[in-house]
């Protein structure tokens, strides 16, 4: 059973907490490539309970750190962003993508010292349309993520962000929560309201299925089990990957790649990532409907307000808890389960309900929930090895191992053990990137 120390070291994300410096091990993705154009204005970005500012320089070069200005710390969210640096209003003392200071042009010549000033600036890559942001403490970072989604180029992904108000765990739990599905977006759909074919009505056949966990190399992985008629095994089947991703079974196993981050922006806020690809499909981004059957490999399109430059101003949907969601209670009695439209916002609406952090003390947790309190342990367990031994978290020097795990939905022989079924649907399935591993890392 956990204990209240656990709860809080899961909580806290901010410098100098365990959970924080294990998440300062990895790459974190901080934005979008299209949010930061050249010589344009700095933008506000709270990541991992720190207030930096993110710009690209003429050059193309992004740049991400600490909003002070190390003179007098005043905010560079107000600098100006040219000629290869950004420029604090306040003195004109001007830095580039790397922290260096590039000029103090309010001291006179014979007294600067420029060459002895940085600016915290933190290692930035980008691939794929997605910044990533080092915030660690190697001299040399570690190698980007290597989940297969990430690898895909920007072209044939369909990339989605979204900011939800409560804590980043609480968040990605929804994710390896198989047994919710059957209640929160389809409690009202019967089997037979599916289209002649559809695995996915053993969800509904059967709101109570079996639940396998096992540790990976990676993370955790778990399959949901449903007898699926004679000889048949219905899966759903994902994965958690450290720090904070989530390979999900929201669409046929063979034919579709993706994964999702829930990413810390501080304690009571995260930005959600999804990047995905469905074969046979193109990137543009439709209006799903929430329809049983369904297998979008992404959220459908969601409606946003308008950006603004302050510190959570970005990616925040029009729907939220100030309107309820959009909660319909007509629609609730007669057609929907909740009342509230789209997967996506039924999740944000359960999730953002339980509280900034949810007080895990309150929680009485049953069979069901095996997924979720693996992955705690897992977390747990890498966060007291890196505070108290300096043991490396898993996968940080070997991303590369997380190119064994895909989640999805499948029938398979009901003969067939759980992860021999999932190496089967490995084996045979599309390869967009070319770098899946057809043969899984050994769970343990």
């Amino acid at each position: 059973m956990a204990s209240v120390n656990d709860f809080e070291l899961l909580a806290q994300v901010g410098p100098g907490t365990p959970m924080g410096q294990l998440l300062r091990e990895y790459w974190v993705p901080a934005c979008g490539s299209t949010e930061l154009v050249a010589d344009g204005p700095p933008m506000r970005l709270l990541l991992l309970g720190e207030k930096l500012v993110a710009f690209r320089d003429t050059a193309g070069r992004v740049g991400i750190m600490d909003h002070r200005c190390p003179h007098r710390c005043a905010s560079l969210f107000f600098g100006r962003n040219e000629e290869g640096g950004l420029r604090c209003v306040y003195h004109g003392w001007k830095y580039d993508v790397t922290g260096r200071c590039l000029d103090m042009p309010n001291v006179p010549p014979a007294h600067a010292f420029a060459e002895q000033v940085r600016a915290r600036a933190y290692k930035t890559a980008e691939r794929n349309g997605i910044v990533y942001c080092y915030m660690g403490a190697r001299r040399e970072a570690p190698p980007l993520p290597a989940i297969e989604a990430l690898l895909l180029p920007e072209t044939e992904a369909r990339i989605t962000w979204a900011q939800r108000e409560c804590h980043w765990l609480q968040a990605l739990e929804g994710d390896i929560d198989t047994s919710h599905v059957a209640f929160l977006h389809e409690g009202k759909v019967r089997p037979e309201d599916y289209p002649p074919g559809a695995i996915q009505r053993w969800v509904v056949s059967n709101r109570s299925p079996e639940i396998h966990v096992a540790d990976t190399e990676w993370g955790t992985m778990y399959a949901g089990h449903w007898p699926a008629g004679p000889g048949k095994a219905y899966y759903r089947l994902a994965h958690f990957a450290f720090p904070f991703w989530t390979l999900i079974p929201n669409g046929p196993f063979q034919r579709q790649v993706v994964a999702r981050a829930w990413i810390p922006m501080d304690d009571t806020h995260t930005m959600f990532l999804a990047v995905a690809w469905k074969a046979g499909s193109t990137p543009i981004v439709t209006r799903s409907q929430n329809l049983p059957g369904a297998d979008a490999v992404a959220p459908a399109q969601l409606d946003y307000l308008p950006n603004t430059t302050d510190w959570l101003g970005r990616w925040r949907l029009a729907r939220n808890a100030s309107n309820d969601y959009g909660i319909d209670r007509d629609e609730q009695r007669t057609r929907s389960y909740t009342g509230i439209d789209g997967i996506h916002l039924q999740d944000q609406a359960i999730t953002e309900s339980m509280g900034g952090i949810v007080d895990r003390s309150f929680e009485n947790l049953a069979v069901s929930d095996l997924m979720v309190t693996r992955t705690r342990r897992r977390l747990l367990v890498a966060a007291r090895a890196l505070a108290e031994s300096g043991m490396t978290p898993p996968i940080v020097d070997d991303p590369e191992i997380c190119l064994g795990a895909r989640g999805g939905n499948f029938e398979a022989p009901a003969r067939l053990p759980w992860r021999e079924a999932y190496a089967a649907e490995l084996r045979n399935s599309a390869n967009p990137t070319g770098a899946l591993r057809l043969t899984p890392a050994a769970a343990e």
